[in-house]
């Protein structure tokens, strides 16, 4: 298939990572696994015909489907092209998506069939020859994690992992594990057949524009750096609160619950960017050698200091955008004596010289009162006061505010002076907004890190060491909660800001945001 990268936009650089954005990008053949599936549906084909549209996929593209459905070729790229023309965030051009589905092949079978991976392979021999040239591979696993291993040594024992005059990359999806034991597993029988390079560990979070931009406001401006430690800081306090419950999800949400779902990956790598040092360079390794670091200096809590430093919370029946919602207990699908935490709440600390004694707080939930991702670092109080006077609202501590979504920025909060006479005093805010600053719809996660993946850059993507790391931080209050059974689960009623034990954990001088 010759190029469906038929550029109607210029593409647009990102200076946070200079000379990585002109790596090139090999001619490659994608295979996803589940193709038939919600992610392949909603966020992967859509990127593709995007990176297509922007004219970012390499000049010779092929892409294989694979997944249990029987169905032929034709039949699933009518099923990609609605898909695309559902989802996208641009509408598609159809000269462009006629050039990108065109002659995408599809593989039908289970994922532990031998003959899916004979099959597969003489579509990529055949690919190989008609560009007269060895592609690159890029396997994709949009599937139920139990099928990661099982996909990863069939493509091994297929003689797939491996190619002599090309790369081969294989990208797995979060859930990496289910705990600790789990995920060492999974890394050593994932490490079985391919090497560390070729392995491409997904967390969406990181492709999010906002995300990376903590790099840029950190180490692209002097402003910042100098008072980005604990002589300064007070506390710091990550928040990912959502106003949706789990919908019709109860069959994954029951073994998973909120600590699994966000806290061990989304947001720990939030914490991870925050407060990692500066790297030598912007490259994979530079990068992810000090957010690992950072994870290996926090100290997880010791199984009598769980129910002091962490909070769990069931949504229970309220009211959400004016509308009466029913409790998770009555949700279809869940136990009615489910244990399983809808809100997790923690205090971490970081023992490293520039962390040392500064409170991070994280608290994540279904059916809160708004629907936000936000890092809020507050700085401490201004150690003398000069001026006071009736009429003011008060010196506030300074804040930094970064809102990953859903209105990307970042806000700057100041003590101002009162227009008149006195001198009085009330927080004002700076605000860089990113639809208003650069007047262009930001991408798509799944676009960069796809296109990262096709070019072998995985800066954005987690290693197998972070994978150890980020579970030794929650293997162990997953275990303090799974091992407490009498302890009631607290209950915070739907559409509000949280249980009001999760105010137990706050230091002194320290409160939650307002949601």
């Amino acid at each position: 298939m010759q190029s469906a990268a038929v550029a109607t936009e210029p593409e647009q650089d990102n200076p946070l990572i200079e000379g990585l954005e002109r790596l090139p990008v090999r001619p490659t053949a994608l295979v996803i696994f589940g193709a038939t599936g919600d992610l392949a549906h909603r966020k992967l084909l859509p990127a593709l015909y995007n990176l297509a549209h922007e004219g970012s996929l390499p000049e010779r593209f092929e892409m294989i489907g694979v997944a249990r459905r029987g169905q032929e070729d034709e039949v699933f790229q009518d099923m990609a092209r609605q898909s695309i023309d559902r989802f996208s965030r641009r509408r598609p051009d159809h000269r462009v998506l006629d050039g990108l589905l065109a002659e995408m092949r599809y593989v039908p079978g289970a994922f532990d069939d031998d003959v899916v991976y004979s099959e597969l392979g003489r579509i990529l021999r055949e690919f190989d020859e008609r560009a007269g040239q060895p592609l690159n591979r890029v396997f994709y696993l949009s599937t139920a994690p139990q099928f990661f291993p099982v996909i990863a040594g069939k493509l091994g024992a297929a003689g797939l992992s491996k190619c002599e005059k090309a790369d081969t990359r294989i990208v797995i999806e979060k859930p990496f594990g289910y705990d600790l034991a789990s995920a060492r597993a999974l890394n050593a029988e994932v490490l079985e057949r391919f090497d560390e390079s070729q392995v491409f560990r997904i967390d969406h979070y990181l492709g999010k524009e906002t995300v990376q931009n903590l790099l840029a406001l950190r180490f692209a401006n002097a402003l910042f750096e100098p008072v980005w430690n604990r002589n300064f800081i007070d506390y710091v306090q990550i928040t990912a609160a959502e106003d949706i419950g789990i919908g019709g999800r109860a069959g994954y949400y029951e073994g998973a619950g909120a600590l699994r779902d966000l806290v061990q990956n989304h947001m720990m790598q939030l914490l991870a960017l925050l407060t990692m040092e500066p790297p030598t360079s912007f490259d994979a390794n530079g990068v992810r050698d000090e957010k690992l670091k950072v994870l290996e200096a926090i100290v997880p809590p010791s199984p009598g200091d769980v129910p002091s430093m962490t909070v769990r919370a069931q949504y229970g029946p309220g009211v959400v955008g004016g509308t009466h919602v029913r409790g998770y207990l009555e949700e279809e699908g869940v136990d009615p004596h489910s244990r399983t935490e809808t809100y997790a709440a923690l205090r971490l600390h970081i023992s490293n010289w520039r962390w040392a004694g500064v409170p991070f707080y994280l608290r994540t939930g279904k059916q809160l009162a708004r629907k936000v991702t936000e890092i809020v670092v507050t700085l401490k109080p201004v150690p003398h006061l000069a001026f006071k006077s009736i009429g003011s609202v008060g010196v506030q501590p300074n804040q930094i505010i970064l809102t990953v979504q859903p209105d990307e920025g970042v806000t700057v909060s100041l003590g101002a002076k009162i227009p008149g006479a006195q001198m009085r005093i009330r927080p004002v805010n700076m605000e860089f907004r990113y639809g208003t600053s650069f007047l262009s719809e930001s991408p798509e996660a799944y676009e960069r890190l796809i296109l990262d993946a096709m070019r072998g850059d995985a800066t954005l993507f987690t290693r197998g060491d972070e994978i150890v790391a980020l579970w030794g931080i929650i293997d162990p209050i997953l275990t303090a909660w799974h091992a407490d059974t009498e302890s009631p689960i607290p209950q915070y009623p739907a559409g509000s800001a949280g249980p009001p034990e999760a105010d137990a954990l706050l230091q002194v001088n320290a409160r939650w945001r307002r949601l």
